[in-house]
């Protein structure tokens, strides 16, 4: 029987949790795929189709997967669904069994070279154990057997939900959507929050965002969008505080807003896509200054990592050809040629004389929810 077999890696060290977290990558795993999946001891079967393979990949949780036969416990059922796996070009192989029941009377090595002579009788290849074109898996579980040659990688991490629900500030650049499937990797279920200024918000700038909403989404399954109108509250933030301080404010109003909106979702931390010393606002310093306006945590998946991991990241994720669309953000008013890269609270505190607004601001928020 055509299956998939999924594997997992942190999970397996959960302890007396493991039954929670298994329970959650299947239920992610059917959401996502749409497809019947049973969980199995230390693996996970799943029902194939033409295509899974794309969208297995893209599931918190899973460490690799393998597509193949499902066969009966006996060399005789093994060494069929062997050949019927094998690609119709190869010219060497490898087998390389695994038996996590030892009741089954013949042992790993053994199950190797009986499957290995059967295959060089039937098609004439040679075994290569170093670099074969092709190795057949073949999985000895408590009740059945799995044999495949094609294996493919997860993305690893954990189930998303196991970890709770998240605020994920999305701008629109490279490094935010980065940060929220960061964030979606350790098992944290996202809420997208953008702000947005009327004035510069082109149906471009919006349907960029919703671009990178649905890419999201296909790593959790579902997303929820919040988009901020912040052209008002903007304003009094240019009136109230001098430029060099005003991306600081306006961060600290963003981190309110956001928390405003965590309560309605019962979310519990925000998510931001800060990369230590890459602007002036992200020296540790500012950073303090913003953080410190959110009473929720502050998680910043990239903080140590260079910009070119993060370009590849946002490549191997498919956000990158999105955030590198042009646009012009609500930031971009209060750029000041010469930014305070060390602000102190207090001086932030004198200005802040807006909050009021900040509730009403998050209440306008326009939502939009996703699906895969």
């Amino acid at each position: 029987m055509e299956c998939v077999v999924v594997h997992y890696g942190e999970i397996g060290i959960k302890g007396k949790n493991r039954d929670f977290f298994e329970k959650k990558l299947v239920e992610n795993i059917e959401k996502i795929t749409k497809a019947n999946a049973r969980r199995k001891f230390g693996r996970i079967e799943v029902d194939y189709y033409e295509g899974i393979e794309d969208r297995l990949k893209k599931i918190p949780g899973i460490r690799n997967f393998g597509v193949g036969l499902k066969a009966e416990k006996d060399i005789d059922s093994i060494k069929l669904a062997a050949l019927k796996v094998l690609p119709k070009e190869f010219e060497s192989f490898k087998v390389q069994a695994s038996r996590s029941d030892k009741s089954f009377p013949i042992t790993s090595p053994e199950i190797n070279q009986e499957l290995g002579k059967f295959i060089v009788e039937k098609t004439g290849k040679k075994v290569d154990l170093k670099n074969p074109d092709v190795t057949v898996w073949v999985e000895v579980s408590s009740k059945e057997v799995y044999v495949y040659c094609k294996k493919y990688n997860g993305i690893g991490g954990l189930p998303v939900g196991t970890a709770g629900k998240v605020i994920s500030l999305i701008s629109g650049g490279i490094d935010s959507p980065v940060a929220a499937f960061m964030a979606m990797k350790r098992g944290c279920e996202v809420v997208a929050v953008h702000f947005f200024n009327e004035t510069l918000h082109s149906r471009e700038v919006r349907k960029k965002i919703i671009m990178l909403a649905q890419k999201l989404t296909e790593f959790q399954g579902s997303l929820r969008l919040y988009m901020v109108p912040f052209e008002s509250l903007q304003l009094e933030i240019i009136r109230e505080v001098p430029d060099k301080l005003r991306m600081i404010a306006y961060r600290r109003s963003m981190m309110r807003i956001a928390n405003f909106i965590a309560e309605k979702e019962k979310a519990k931390a925000v998510v931001t896509g800060d990369n230590l010393s890459q602007v002036a606002s992200q020296t540790i310093e500012n950073l303090k200054v913003i953080h410190s306006a959110s009473s929720l945590l502050v998680i910043s998946p990239l903080i140590g990592l260079d910009k070119e991991e993060i370009v590849e990241i946002s490549k191997e994720i498919g956000t990158y050809e999105i955030s590198i669309l042009p646009y012009k953000d609500c930031c971009s008013l209060l750029v000041s040629k010469h930014p305070e890269t060390r602000a102190r609270e207090e001086d932030i505190l004198k200005c802040e004389v807006y909050k009021e607004l900040e509730k009403d601001v998050a209440d306008m928020a326009e939502v939009f929810d996703f699906e895969i």
